[in-house]
C-alpha cells in the first residue's frame, strides 16, 4: 500500500470534471502497460475503484460528484490516500445478483467475458448502482437479455431501450 497527499483539481479544459493528481514515483509503483486499477481510500473514509489514468509523467484519478459531496471536497482540498493494486477479477466488486446471473446463464456468461474490460465493468456498474436487490436483478436480467440478442455486440443505446422495457414489467 502507498500512502500519498495530493489535492482535488479540476480540469483546465472543463468544469465538473475532478481529479487526484498522482506523482511519478506512486504511478510506477501502481501500475505497468497492461494494469492500472487501484483500491483508493480517501481521507481514511470512502473507498473507491478506479484507474490510474496517464497525466504528464504521472497519473489521476477521476472523483465523481457523489463522492466528493460524500467528503465535503471542493477544488484546492487536500487529502489522504491510500492506494493499493486492485487484483480483483474485474478492477472493482461483482455484485451478487449479475453474478448469480452469469453462473446461471452460460451464453450471457460466455458473452459478457469477451467484452473488454472496460465494458465488463461498465456493466457491473450499471448494476451496481442500484441499491434495491430487485432493480440490481432486474437489470442484470436486461443485461444478459440484451447480450444474447445482439450476439455479444453490446450497444449500450439498445441496452438502455432493454432495460426500460425491463422496469415497465416491475
Amino acid at each position: 500500500m502507498v500512502c500519498i497527499e495530493t489535492h482535488l483539481q479540476s480540469f483546465d479544459w472543463s468544469t465538473g470534471y475532478y481529479h487526484f493528481p498522482i506523482d511519478k514515483a506512486t504511478t510506477t509503483i501502481l501500475s505497468s502497460t497492461e494494469h492500472r486499477r487501484v483500491v483508493c481510500t480517501i481521507n481514511q473514509s470512502v473507498t473507491i475503484h478506479a484507474a490510474l489514468m496517464p497525466l504528464g509523467e504521472g497519473s489521476y484519478i477521476m472523483i465523481n460528484k457523489k463522492v466528493r459531496q460524500q467528503l465535503k471536497l471542493k477544488e484546492g482540498d487536500r487529502v489522504e490516500l491510500q492506494l493499493k493494486k486492485d487484483e480483483s477479477e474485474y478492477g472493482m466488486p461483482m455484485p451478487e445478483t449479475l453474478r448469480l446471473m452469469l453462473d446461471q446463464d452460460e451464453l450471457g456468461s460466455r458473452y459478457f467475458h469477451s467484452l473488454t474490460a472496460g465494458k465488463q465493468r461498465n456493466l457491473i456498474y450499471i448494476v451496481s448502482k442500484v441499491k434495491s436487490i430487485d432493480r440490481q436483478i432486474n437489470k442484470a436480467l436486461a443485461i444478459m437479455e440484451h447480450l444474447k440478442d445482439v450476439h455479444g455486440q453490446l450497444d449500450f443505446k439498445l441496452l438502455n431501450e432493454k432495460i426500460k422495457q425491463f422496469n415497465q414489467n416491475i
